[in-house]
């Protein structure tokens, strides 16, 4: 495995990308996989505790991620910690520091990280999430990719909108300030930001107009993600109860969408596919007579039955990756603005984009009713994710990106906090 003419990576993760199956995972685990094929990649993934997830089930991802590169997996200390989780928020208040510098501030993390700064010269960073700032100090000197998944101070800014107690928004709102400076901070430091849309790099140049950025969309793997003959029948959502902007998408579909959906007749399933506790599989069921399957290794043969796919998100950012599935897999998708954000969606060819709940039902009830346009939409979507989506032909533009930061001229060392 070990390719030593290649130029070495250090390629540092706030999630252990396996298997892909949700938004973040898939992306890191593809980057991964792309950047394995150029470079020597040693990387050390943090990894979330999963309600009764075994241990093997880390070691077993480990051991599939070392087919591409050497990957060491540790654990995020305030999950198994309810008086940690507690300590963070406090400090981040105290000390007027963004809550995810302390989620992710790991004494098991930063020792392995020295040792191997210390054994080996890397030529090459990439971290994979803004997550981790906290440890841009120990890697001054090296050129450093930060990837933004989304504009996480947009994301925060965009949920304390959402959320119903006057504290928890204060809370929410203070958070994004924070992230805010740190994304100032940090994006002018290393030697390149690479976001998944332009939207985000838009946003991210005006927070950090001296910081260099390129935008490197998501992708699809067009070959496992490809129309196929279903059932054709039923609303479905992909997407855990565990994300808040799912829940919140959730929510605002079952109690403001959905009643306008059966009011006008229509009384197709309702099934949504993803991670959720058995005390809300029940709630949804009872309440709303919405299906929530729970955890699924697979969410494709769910996909290929469906007759209309949803993405009622109020809050995100990125770009999402459920809507770049189902476009392969040929089927139509609607979806507020904020859900097809950043991608090349163009309402009426390859979905349909609604923001009321009375437009968004209507639109569903449509797809539902009329079988051309669930093929149009369909087909446009397919078009679409062959034109501008395929993993490879992304890959090809970031492995470049990243080979040229290996040009001293063109690399930029990263700089301690002030």
């Amino acid at each position: 495995m070990t390719h030593p003419a290649r130029p070495s990576l250090l390629f540092l993760s706030q999630t252990l990308p396996y298997p892909p199956d949700g938004g973040v995972k898939i992306r890191t685990f593809h980057v991964l996989r792309l950047l394995a094929a150029s470079f020597d990649v040693t990387a050390l993934c943090f990894y979330r505790s999963k309600r009764g997830r075994a241990h093997q089930d880390v070691e077993g991802a480990v051991r599939a991620l070392n087919r591409l590169a050497r990957v060491e997996a540790f654990p995020i200390p305030q999950e198994h910690s309810r008086g940690r989780l507690m300590w963070d928020h406090m400090r981040s208040l105290l000390t007027r520091h963004v809550y995810t510098n302390y989620v992710f501030e790991s004494s098991e993390f930063r020792r392995r990280l020295g040792a191997l700064l210390a054994a080996r010269s890397f030529d090459l960073v990439h971290i994979d999430s803004l997550d981790l700032s906290g440890y841009l100090p120990m890697l001054e000197g090296l050129p450093v990719v930060c990837v933004h998944h989304d504009a996480q101070s947009v994301l925060l800014q965009r949920r304390a909108e959402h959320e119903d107690a006057a504290w928890r928004r204060a809370y929410v709102r203070y958070q994004a300030t924070l992230m805010a400076r740190e994304e100032q901070w940090a994006c002018e430091r290393v030697a390149l930001n690479v976001t998944v849309s332009e939207i985000d790099r838009g946003t991210l140049v005006a927070r950090a107009p001296r910081g260099r950025f390129v935008a490197i969309q998501n992708g699809v793997d067009l070959d496992a993600f490809r129309p196929a003959a279903g059932r054709d029948e039923g609303i479905l959502f992909v997407g855990g109860t565990t994300w808040l902007p799912n829940r919140d998408a959730m929510n605002h579909f079952c109690n403001d969408i959905l009643p306008l959906i059966r009011g006008a007749g229509e009384r197709a399933s309702v099934r949504w596919v993803g991670r959720a506790l058995e005390e809300e599989k029940k709630h949804y069921q009872r309440r709303y007579g919405v299906e929530l399957t729970g955890y699924v290794t697979d969410t494709r043969p769910y996909v290929q039955d469906a007759a209309c796919c949803v993405v009622p998100l109020r809050v995100g950012g990125g770009t999402r990756i459920k809507i770049l599935d189902a476009w392969a897999m040929g089927k139509a998708v609607v979806s507020t603005s904020i859900g097809c954000e950043g991608l090349a969606a163009v309402d009426g060819q390859n979905i349909l984009i609604r923001d009321t709940p009375a437009a968004f039902a209507a639109a569903v009830c449509a797809v539902l009713g009329e079988g051309d346009l669930r093929q149009r939409l369909g087909r446009g979507g397919r078009t679409t994710v062959e034109q501008q989506y395929g993993w490879e032909a992304i890959g090809a533009g970031m492995v470049s990106e990243y080979q040229a930061l290996l040009e001293p001229a063109r690399g930029r060392p990263v700089a301690v906090h002030a």
